[in-house]
């Protein structure tokens, strides 16, 4: 949520921003319907003063003995009473149209996220890792993943498509990827496990800006409530109306959950193997921490997700999104990209995100700095560390050999109870 005062202050600042992500200039539009929704709680309070002044103005003109006075003054107080209603509904209808119209908005783009208006515009920072080399055609991990236990064709029959069925190693790998994830996270760089749900309500989905614009991208129950699309939203929620103690901070977090996407918005996109699943399991990274320290914690955040990928010596490069690629609540963002030899690409493994205080505003999360009267919003950061279905099938297709069995990684093999190769099983 953006900060009306802000938007108020310095309307043309907040469209420049805006129009970065290609989007009209709206601050008028948002200024008019304040100012509007600001007139109609001056009528309610108004209204409510001259009752309560006329409301007194009875018993002195009835102790004074002005019976006409009482009377027309009793008229003005059930005239009042009446009207009062419809105040109320005028400015819950106008509060209302406000808080949709800016929940609808994204947040503002950080300064140095470079303009475009999609990924071609955005900028490779870094890279790290040789790309593997063959003496064979390396093969889409589709294409080598049904003989090592990647089953397309039972999770479609039990589910339908982007549904999978993993066995023997393939499931194996697949659960080492996440525990060796979670394990790095907690024990190397401090962050805390949490075992979060994966069902919630309305309020975590719209703190966390995926209501209400992106309700189709998501699964709901028949209940009302929501499948988690990342464990982002349950960690970051986890906080939600409360007035933290500055003492928390740096608060990380971490989980490793199923996660479901609709994707709604991909048809045709990724629609072979594992990539693009409507589940998934995630090792999910949070943040919230002090406004001063976002920037910071944003790199550290980065970094912590590039270990995993540097452990699994696995090829990827850094890339900063530019302002019409980057996500709804981000106002910057890395995406760690990994190097696939099957597809011949780099493809997106980890994004790590600062939100500012965007998502703070929106689950009305506060703290008071100590020594201060008013309480202020800390930011909120999040990030992939990593997807674990990606890193499988990156795995599949860089540690790939001629004959179609995949090497296990060494990081792996405490995980993987002797197991050392996913081997073809025909």
């Amino acid at each position: 949520m953006h900060d009306i005062r802000f938007i108020r202050e310095n309307p043309e600042a907040f469209d420049a921003s805006i129009t970065r992500r290609g989007i009209e200039p709206v601050a008028a539009k948002i200024i008019e319907l304040d100012e509007a929704r600001r007139a109609a709680a001056t009528a309610i309070q108004e209204a409510q003063s001259r009752r309560n002044g006329a409301s007194k103005a009875i018993g002195q003109a009835m102790g004074q003995g002005d019976t006409a006075r009482a009377e027309a003054l009793k008229a003005e107080v059930a005239e009042l009473k009446t009207r009062m209603p419809e105040l109320e509904e005028e400015d819950r209808r106008l509060g209302n149209e406000l808080t949709d119209f800016m929940a609808r908005l994204p947040n503002l783009v950080a300064i140095d996220v470079p303009d475009g208006e999609d990924e071609e515009a955005n900028v490779e920072l870094s890279t790290w890792g040789e790309k593997p080399s063959f003496d064979f055609d390396p093969q889409e991990h589709a294409d080598i993943g049904p003989a090592l236990g990647m089953d397309f064709e039972t999770g479609a029959k039990l589910s339908g498509a982007r549904f999978t069925f993993l066995r023997g190693d393939m499931a194996r790998m697949h659960r080492a990827l996440g525990q060796f994830m979670l394990n790095h996270q907690i024990g190397a760089n401090g962050y805390t496990e949490c075992a979060p749900p994966i069902l919630v309500r309305d309020e975590a989905m719209y703190g966390t800006d995926k209501l209400p614009k992106f309700s189709e991208d998501s699964f709901q129950t028949t209940d009302g409530r929501w499948l988690i699309p990342t464990a982002e939203v349950s960690l970051t929620a986890s906080v939600q109306d409360q007035i933290l103690a500055e003492d928390v901070f740096p608060m990380r977090l971490t989980a490793l959950t199923q996660c479901f996407r609709s994707e709604a918005g991909s048809a045709g996109k990724d629609t072979r193997g594992f990539i693009r699943q409507h589940q998934f399991e995630k090792c999910e990274l949070v943040s919230i921490v002090r406004a001063e320290e976002s920037e910071a914690e944003h790199e550290r955040m980065t970094r912590c997700a590039e270990e995993i990928l540097e452990a699994l010596e696995l090829p990827y490069r850094k890339v900063l999104l530019c302002s019409g690629d980057i996500g709804f609540g981000a106002r910057k963002t890395y995406d760690l990209e990994v190097w696939l030899p099957g597809q011949g690409a780099y493809r997106e493994i980890s994004s790590c995100s600062n939100t500012g205080d965007f998502q703070a505003r929106r689950m009305n999360t506060r703290f008071k700095p100590e020594g201060e009267k008013k309480t202020v919003y800390p930011h909120t950061l999040n990030g992939s560390g990593l997807a674990v279905g990606r890193t499988l099938v990156a795995i599949m297709e860089n540690y790939q050999k001629a004959d179609g069995s995949v090497s296990v990684p060494e990081v792996l093999k405490p995980y993987m109870a002797g197991v050392e190769t996913l081997k073809p099983v025909h």
